[in-house]
């Protein structure tokens, strides 16, 4: 996710139709956004092949999304002053190094280590992409080039997951990260040859007026309510692929039909989910935490009721995915005196609550047992919406 930024055009796009760069820059988002989240549908093979158990393997999550949120702020910062072109070409070359060393990973930590590698360079990403779309079209056009960009995200979210699933099924996990770095590696060529210069912008605001929102006690809640949010999501998503394979009984070979089904609903959450923020994005948030805990409760007991189970998995899915955007627009308008530091700290926050959820799942799973993972996750999207519905109060008070 990023912060959309906007910015004046770069001189150095003169003469040169932005529409490339912006489509390379969505490809690339893609390409992080599967790498980021690969791991999901790879969990149950993973675990196999190196001896681990299924919650030992979902800590993958928590690590890789615990990088994130430690490192993006200050890798941002300083690496704030370089060219853009030259930053996106190599953190897509790290991403290309990551998934190699990935593939070729014959342990747990070695696997760890080389996901931390990519892990640490994605937020910079995050933090520049939006803004240099805005460079490439000008301040008239720029909410369009944005809205590009989130495509590749979204997308990236939404099938990277099944497409790294079907790799698998194909040739293996260590597949799906050997074509994860191949398509990293052409992602940078293709910027090398066809992206024009994108030079950084200065430092124009005051940071003791942006930090001041950091004082603001209702902003600290929107906060943590997008760190509570995530970790009900992510609580029982991370396990999905298992879930799937383990309780409700879908073989191996057909895991990433049922994946690419669960993200296919999910584009539909991404626009339901825009829409709704325009509207209330508090009020979206109580309402479609409120579905998702319902429907995650759900799932365990109509496994044998398989209409009743498809209809479960789709509200999932379109809650899901349609709270990614919300909570952005939520938390940016709670801090609209200093929107990009407040879109950063969603960020942080998404990415806390992901490392979270993936943890508690792993223990849930370990102590409780796989069938009792979406109750916990259910109780925790409940515990989400009483926040919401207090910040809805202190809103109308």
């Amino acid at each position: 996710m990023a912060t959309p930024t906007i910015c004046t055009p770069a001189s150095a796009t003169a003469g040169r139709s932005p529409t490339l760069s912006i489509a390379l820059m969505a490809v690339a988002a893609f390409t992080l956004v599967s790498t980021e989240f690969s791991t999901l549908g790879l969990l149950p093979s993973l675990a196999r092949e190196l001896h681990i158990s299924i919650s030992a393997a979902g800590q993958l999550v928590s690590l890789y999304a615990l990088t994130v949120t430690v490192c993006g702020p200050f890798l941002t910062a300083w690496l704030s002053h370089v060219n853009r072109k030259k930053l996106f070409i190599a953190i897509t070359i790290v991403f290309a190094i990551s998934n190699a060393f990935s593939a070729l990973a014959d342990s747990f930590w070695l696997l760890a280590f080389a996901r931390f590698i990519s892990a640490a360079v994605l937020p910079v990403f995050w933090g520049t992409a939006s803004e240099s779309a805005g460079q490439l079209v000008g301040p008239q056009k720029a909410g369009k080039a944005v809205a590009t960009v989130y495509i590749g995200i979204t997308a990236g979210f939404v099938f990277g997951i099944p497409l790294s699933t079907f790799t698998a099924n194909h040739f293996g996990w260590r597949g799906s990260f050997w074509g994860l770095a191949a398509l990293s590696l052409a992602v940078a060529l293709l910027m090398a040859v066809l992206m024009p210069a994108l030079p950084a912008s200065p430092r124009r605001e005051a940071g003791t007026r942006q930090t001041a929102i950091l004082k603001d006690g209702r902003f600290l809640l929107h906060v943590v309510l997008s760190t509570l949010v995530f970790t009900a999501m992510f609580t029982a998503y991370t396990y999905l692929a298992e879930t799937l394979e383990r309780v409700v009984g879908i073989p191996s070979q057909q895991l990433g039909w049922w994946l690419m089904g669960f993200g296919a609903v999910g584009m539909v959450g991404n626009y339901i989910g825009g829409h709704l923020a325009d509207r209330s994005a508090i009020g979206a948030t109580i309402v479609l935490l409120f579905a998702l805990a319902i429907a995650m409760a759900v799932v365990v007991p109509t496994v044998s009721i398989r209409p009743a189970l498809v209809t479960a998995l789709a509200v999932w899915g379109i809650c899901f995915t349609a709270l990614f955007p919300v909570s952005q627009v939520r938390v940016m308008q709670a801090g609209k005196s200093a929107q990009a530091l407040a879109g950063t700290m969603n960020i942080s926050a998404a990415n806390g609550g992901i490392a979270l959820g993936a943890a508690i799942g792993g223990l849930v799973v370990q102590t409780l047992g796989l069938t009792s993972l979406e109750y916990v996750a259910s109780a925790l999207a409940v515990l989400s919406l009483a926040l919401g519905v207090v910040l809805l109060k202190m809103r109308a008070s």
